[in-house]
């Protein structure tokens, strides 16, 4: 298993409590990374943190809610009084939610809206904030690392989740347009399309669902967190230097493009 020096880098998790969140930020910190998970729910952020197996020191938490301006204003601010160096290295914007899974006809629009205020304008928001900061600090050898963490629905869509999916695919345009902007100024901002994994938010599917899901996945099975962690831990470290506004899968083969 490839190692990454991310000694002296100060990473923020959004979504920290779920089981990606924890698989990133176990591998982040056994990587010598400082990690903060960011998450709405308080009892689940400090269950996150005694699952992370790495030193405490390396892993703290912080309630915040990623749809609110200036919930994560002040989360940032703190988060920079904390690091010793002041600096914020590593975004991976990976909260999220489902919503419904039912024809668009019978789907509450209401629901439509929170699934994009969470999962998009909650990304926008935290880069918005974030990407400020990575802007004014130096090259260590760089600026700073965003991993968006979208889903292969965004790329090839799924039935009955057309609010999940949609989110997704934004997801993916604001990852290729946000790293144009940032292209010479050595902030990196990729985004991974993962198929589903075994986590809280694959317990809200049906059996049914779960199976044509399966069906989909040429290799016959879902993604592993770790598997997850190992592409975001590369993402966010000094060897990706050249890839930015770039889509990397994490499908089984069911990517078509």
């Amino acid at each position: 298993m490839n190692e990454y020096d991310l000694a002296g880098r100060t990473a923020i998790i959004t979504g920290g409590a779920g089981g990606f969140g924890v698989a990133i930020a176990e591998r982040l910190a056994a990587s010598g990374a400082a990690v903060c998970l960011w998450d709405v729910v308080d009892p689940d952020l400090t269950q996150a943190e005694r699952a992370v197996g790495v030193s405490p020191l390396r892993v703290t938490s912080r309630t915040v809610d990623v749809t609110d301006v200036e919930a994560i204003e002040r989360a940032v601010a703190a988060e920079r009084t904390a690091s010793s160096s002041g600096r914020i290295d590593i975004l991976v914007n990976n909260a999220g939610i489902l919503g419904e899974t039912k024809p668009v006809w019978d789907t509450d629009p209401a629901d439509v809206r929170k699934v994009f205020d969470v999962n998009v304008i909650g990304a926008f928001l935290c880069l918005r904030a974030i990407t400020r900061v990575m802007r004014q600090q130096e090259p260590r050898p760089h600026r700073g690392h965003v991993v968006n963490v979208a889903s292969i629905q965004g790329k090839e869509g799924m039935p009955y989740s057309a609010a999940y999916s949609t989110s997704k695919a934004a997801l993916i345009g604001l990852t290729k347009s946000v790293a144009k902007e940032l292209a010479r100024e050595q902030v990196y901002v990729n985004c991974i399309t993962p198929a589903a994994a075994e986590t809280a938010m694959a317990k809200l599917i049906s059996a049914e669902r779960k199976a044509d899901i399966l069906g989909r996945i040429p290799m016959g099975r879902l993604v592993q967190v770790d598997e997850v962690a190992r592409m975001v831990a590369w993402l966010a470290s000094a060897d990706c230097s050249f890839s930015t506004g770039a889509v990397f899968d994490l499908s089984g083969g069911r990517a078509t493009y």
